[in-house]
């Protein structure tokens, strides 16, 4: 990796160049990752690295080794050149200026008209890209009216046949710059050639590797890692970022947190590195780190509110209520009409048990942007809560066609089949969801209570389940009290045992109490004594005797055998005395 100054000085020409092309997001991205790193003390007063500290507490807290600023052994990095903006004449540079102007106030078609002669490749690019938006704007206003805000519809943007055409003649002519390769690999995406489009958007990333817009897309079209290892991609930094984010969407979260670690030597103030971290602890459950990230973002960034619809939902599953109450009410007053902060304001109202409510959220977010994955999940769930299962089925079915890898998706499918009592069907979305999500003991004790079901009934197979999940930090401590009831119920007393025990000994360093308790004790009590361990018995029989329901009773009537059998006195059995 390069120096810090020789990274600052490539990003402050980059934001340059990528916001007079209306590249925004880019743009935002990279002055974010600008601020991103340290500021030197000698040259700066405290008042510029204000907005730098507190972050560099979270990396302290979480970095598991030693961060260098060097790349790893046998990695070069490359240095590649800034390209010179177009030296177009002045009244060329005054159409280009217009044209700007029109696209910020988003009159995209306008803009293309004022380029229509102009050849340089700035002015190509800002022509084709104002052309694309037009075309994905009237798509959007189609949706609306031919299918309603959510409705599936077959409106296409009608821009991309001649964009294409034009943008790979300009190609196989060589006369296109990376800004164009970036435009052309989107319309090879949204056609579905992802083959051709993850090469171009290669070749765009290799001549200009600043626009993480380009980086994105090249990023969503490595579904699997045979596609990833495929690119040839130059070693410059920005690649690091990408491999990190392509590790995390291909759940390989160790490679993905060890690159962010080795990012982090230059980039140690990166709000949006540490926001990457939480989104990786978040996809490991590792929620108390997750929510410490998130405080400290809001502290150093208290506006923002893009990621923060992942910190509700860890707010959601520790049921914080007045963290989440909190959260929603400040994303409401900052921006309420962002696709996030309806999302968390649905989750609010989840929490609170408002579910048609939370849906009416749900649904504004989807109209502020219909590929918002979330949304549809988590709408998906209300429904199950409500019990749609038709519109739960609908809802997840349109988040699996955004993302094919949402294993939240596949198990809210498994779930509604389920509940409709097509143990079948839940099945086969479950081992989806499984094999997506292979470390969350709650998709493998879903998929074993399939297993269990009358339809199936298949305990040897909800076993093997069950073992998964105990072994995958089974949180809610179901897997351990199953195991012993399935073997139990199959004859295998000492199997059965053998879990009670691991299940006990759970229940006391946790301190919980219960009906698992009392079951775990009266089946250990009657194994042992049956087992002539006799000491061993009355120890359990004796915690029995703390409670007041019938197995009191059971306790005593256990201890009184055991003091018999300790006795030597053969047992009396009535029906074998002689007459």
């Amino acid at each position: 990796m390069g120096t810090k100054e020789s990274c600052r000085n490539e990003l402050r020409t980059a934001i340059r160049q990528l916001s007079s092309r209306c590249l925004y997001s880019a743009s935002k991205w990279a002055a974010e990752q600008l601020i991103g790193i340290e500021q030197d003390p000698a040259k700066h007063t405290p008042s510029h690295t204000r907005f730098q500290r507190g972050t560099s507490s979270i990396r302290r807290r979480f970095r598991t080794t030693d961060v260098h600023s060097t790349p790893s052994a046998g990695v070069s990095y490359v240095i590649t050149p800034a390209p010179d903006d177009d030296n177009d004449d002045v009244v060329d540079s005054d159409f280009y200026l217009l044209a700007k102007s029109y696209f910020d106030c988003r009159e995209f078609k306008r803009a293309a008209h004022v380029l229509r002669d102009q050849t340089g490749k700035k002015a190509v690019f800002l022509r084709c890209y104002a052309l694309y938006l037009a075309g994905e704007k009237r798509k959007e206003e189609e949706m609306i009216e031919l299918e309603g805000p959510l409705g599936k519809s077959d409106a296409l943007n009608h821009e991309l046949v001649s964009l294409e055409r034009e943008l790979s003649m300009l190609r196989k002519n060589g006369t296109i710059d990376s800004f164009g390769l970036y435009l052309y690999g989107l319309v090879l995406k949204e056609k579905g050639n992802d083959n051709l489009a993850c090469t171009v958007l290669a070749e765009s990333v290799n001549s200009y590797p600043w626009n993480w817009s380009a980086w994105s897309e090249l990023q969503s079209l490595c579904t699997t890692i045979e596609t990833l290892n495929g690119l040839n991609l130059n070693n410059h930094w920005m690649k690091d970022f990408f491999l990190a984010a392509a590790y995390q969407e291909l759940r390989m979260h160790n490679e993905s947190l060890a690159k962010y670690e080795h990012l982090q030597g230059i980039f140690s103030f990166s709000n949006y590195i540490q926001a990457q971290v939480a989104k990786t602890q978040y996809s490991l459950r590792e929620f108390e780190q997750v929510e410490v990230i998130f405080e400290e973002l809001l502290r150093n960034d208290p506006y923002r509110v893009e990621d923060m619809d992942m910190y509700s939902n860890v707010l959601y599953a520790k049921e914080c209520f007045s963290a989440l109450s909190y959260l929603a009410h400040r994303v409401f007053l900052t921006d309420k009409y962002r696709p996030e902060s309806c999302c968390i304001i649905g989750n609010y109202y989840s929490l609170k048990g408002q579910h048609e409510k939370s849906v009416m959220y749900f649904r504004r977010a989807l109209k502020l942007n219909k590929k918002y994955l979330s949304a549809w999940t988590l709408m998906g769930h209300e429904y199950v809560e409500m019990k749609n299962t038709p519109a739960a089925v609908d809802a997840y079915r349109r988040a699996v066609d955004i993302n094919p890898c949402d294993y939240r998706a596949w198990y809210g499918l498994g779930q509604a089949y389920e509940m409709m009592g097509m143990p079948f069907y839940a099945l086969h979305y479950f081992r989806k969801s499984v094999f997506l999500q292979p470390n969350d003991s709650r998709l493998w004790i879903a998929m074993a209570q399939c297993y269990e079901t009358d339809q199936l009934h298949m305990l040897e197979e909800a076993i093997k389940c069950y073992r998964r999940a105990a072994n995958c930090n089974d949180r809610e401590a179901i897997a351990l009290h199953q195991l012993a009831k399935l073997h139990n119920e199959l004859g295998r007393s000492e199997e059965a045992a053998f879990y009670y025990k691991k299940d006990l000994e759970r229940m006391e360093s946790e301190e919980r109490e219960g009906p698992n308790m009392v079951e775990a004790l009266l089946f250990l009590a009657t194994h042992c004594k049956s087992q002539k361990r006799f000491e061993e018995a009355e120890v359990y029989c004796t915690r029995l005797l703390d409670y007041t329901g019938p197995e009191k009773e059971t306790a005593k009537s256990l201890l009184r055998g055991i003091r018999f059998a300790q006795s030597g006195f053969p047992s009396m059995d009535v029906e074998h005395l002689p007459p």
